[in-house]
């Protein structure tokens, strides 16, 4: 979370695709268990008590990180951005100390990893293509690979939030929980919604819509398109993300009581 996310986007660049799948998929949810789990439960007065800073802090990674992806020319560095962004809704919804709040953080903390996961995987596969993950390069990538476009697509769509997608619940829920806590600060966190469709469209239209870029054309016969055995990588990742966005109630209905009791202990011993 901001101000403590500066490693990440260097962390991705470095790693290779699996290393940057589970640093998305699981390493970065850490964060988020561990308040859940261990510091709220343990400190209820202290987390109240800095719950509004947390709030503004979770606004600002919201902002910050849509607004610096925007500008972003590494493929890999734009999904990293990205990750600030949304792992800002996940302790919004936390220390807004409401059902909707912390069911969709938990939410938006599963289907991130279910997501940037995908979209990773789908920037490794470019990689290995084409060894360069310049977005200034690209253009044009669905006239030589239109199923790979269509499957970077699908996860984008995903991560902007579309509905009927596992990304659209959690960031619902956790705008409804932000608005029964503060209505303006649900505002600017759906306003900045708006900047995410902005950054990964605009990224998806210079890289793979218009004519065969230069680069791309110089590649010949090595621009091919996915293999099979990348979609049975990712069929699962998108199967999951149809079902969870369909069926969010799968998940929530798991954690709902877990979550009714972590809010009724933090709220009693700070009525205290």
């Amino acid at each position: 979370m901001f101000p403590f996310h500066t490693w990440l986007p260097d962390a991705h660049v470095q790693a290779p695709t699996a290393g940057s799948v589970i640093l998305a998929g699981v390493l970065l949810k850490l964060g988020g268990y561990g308040f859940i789990r261990f510091a709220i439960p343990l400190f209820p007065d202290g987390a109240h008590l800095f719950a509004p800073l947390m709030i503004a802090l979770s606004v600002i990674a919201i902002i910050y990180g849509a607004l610096v992806a925007i500008v972003q020319t590494d493929l890999k560095k734009l999904i990293a951005y990205s990750s600030v962004s949304h792992m800002g809704f996940v302790t919004l919804g936390i220390f807004t100390f409401n059902q909707q709040g912390v069911d969709g953080a938990i939410l938006q903390m599963l289907n991130h990893g279910l997501i940037t996961s995908g979209l990773f995987l789908l920037v490794g596969i470019g990689y290995e293509r084409t060894h360069d993950r310049e977005i200034a390069k690209m253009g044009g990538w669905a006239v030589r690979t239109p199923l790979y476009a269509a499957l970077f697509g699908f996860f984008l769509f995903a991560s902007v939030g579309l509905p009927g997608l596992s990304g659209f619940a959690g960031e619902f829920l956790v705008l409804l929980g932000a608005f029964i806590a503060n209505p303006m600060v649900a505002g600017a966190s759906t306003l900045v919604m708006i900047l995410a469709a902005v950054y990964l469209l605009y990224m998806y239209q210079r890289v793979f819509t218009g004519p065969l870029s230069p680069f791309l054309k110089g590649l010949g016969a090595k621009l091919t398109d996915v293999t099979p055995t990348e979609i049975l990588t990712l069929a699962p990742l998108a199967t999951l993300i149809v079902i969870f966005g369909v069926m969010p109630t799968l998940l929530t209905s798991s954690f709902a009581k877990s979550v009714e009791t972590f809010l009724m202990s933090a709220i009693s011993v700070v009525g205290q």
